[in-house]
């Protein structure tokens, strides 16, 4: 009943910028924490940055300064900003939301949220 769709990934040049946007969408789910992931190609999937339901922040070491993470208008929207790409950033990046969510229309069960989007591809290149 949960998904996540990312958008606004593309070809950048390096110092470039670029805006992904993560929009949750579902029901009877309730979100503790949005994250955006990123993994490059024969790479672990590694963490980029992270925000809170009450809004606190934290970000990887290789993007502070350069990346950030917010809270859009709509209800369950994020999105990250990009600034002075680099070529090392070229990965897809994930949207991930943790928290919980119920399941059945008679009977209901609570089960943890983690759900993923499927990516959208960044490239940094000349």
């Amino acid at each position: 009943q949960v998904q996540v769709v990312e958008s606004g990934g593309g070809l950048v040049q390096p110092g470039g910028s670029l805006r992904l946007s993560c929009a949750v969408s579902g029901s009877d789910f309730s979100i503790s924490a949005m994250n955006w992931y990123r993994q490059a190609p024969g790479k672990e999937r590694e963490l980029v940055a992270t925000i809170t339901s009450d809004d606190s922040t934290d970000y990887a070491d290789f993007v502070k300064g350069r990346f950030t993470i917010s809270r859009g208008n709509a209800k369950n929207t994020i999105y990250l900003q990009m600034n002075r790409l680099k070529p090392e950033d070229t990965a897809v990046y994930y949207c991930n939301a943790i928290g919980t969510y119920s399941s059945g229309t008679y009977f209901t069960t609570t089960f943890a949220l983690d759900a993923w989007g499927q990516g959208t591809l960044v490239t940094v290149s000349s």
